[in-house]
This record gives structure tokens, C-alpha cells and sequence, in this order.
């Protein structure tokens, strides 16, 4: 698929791209190979390959989803300024 500089035009206004007139030719030269490869890629027949989001076989671990709140109130509260309790403490903010 040729593109020219109209449809690139179009594009960098769709894309809100400030282009030169000197830069339409090239860029328009660039996308037209950038849509060949994709056309190349459009005559591999893919039926029966499954679809797949790794390229190997993966099992990954899993836990119990259980809902805790960690029980360890303390580290985190370790570098608090003035902690009360299991809870930070903040200044007042509305009088």
C-alpha cells in the first residue's frame, strides 16, 4: 500500500504531528515500506497455530488469594515520626 503526502497529511493531523513539507515525501516513503512488511506478514497462514503469550511453556506458581493485612504493622511503621499504635499520626490540617 502506497501512502502519499496527503494520507500522511491526514495522519500527522490525526496524530496532532507538526510535519514539514519536506519531511512528507520520506516520511511518506517510510510508512508505505512499514505497511508492505505488514502486508507480508498478512500472507502467513497462522489457522493452526494456537494462540499463545510466551514462547514456552509456563506454569506459573500460584497462592492461596487470601485477604491479610501483612501482621507486620511494626516494620512498617519503623520509620514514622510519631506512630500511635499500628497507625501513623499527621498533623492537623483543618481547624
Amino acid at each position: 500500500m502506497a501512502l502519499d503526502k496527503d494520507a500522511v497529511a491526514n495522519i500527522a493531523k490525526l496524530a496532532r504531528i507538526r510535519i514539514s513539507e519536506t519531511e512528507m515525501e520520506t516520511l511518506a516513503g517510510e510508512l508505505s515500506h512499514i505497511l508492505g512488511w505488514i502486508e507480508q506478514l498478512e500472507e502467513v497462514d497462522t489457522s493452526g497455530a494456537a494462540p499463545m503469550t510466551s514462547v514456552t511453556e509456563m506454569d506459573w506458581p500460584k497462592r492461596e488469594d487470601k485477604v491479610n493485612d501483612g501482621d507486620y504493622a511494626e516494620r512498617v511503621l519503623a520509620n514514622a515520626p510519631d506512630p500511635a499504635g499500628n497507625f501513623y499520626t499527621v498533623p492537623k490540617v483543618v481547624e
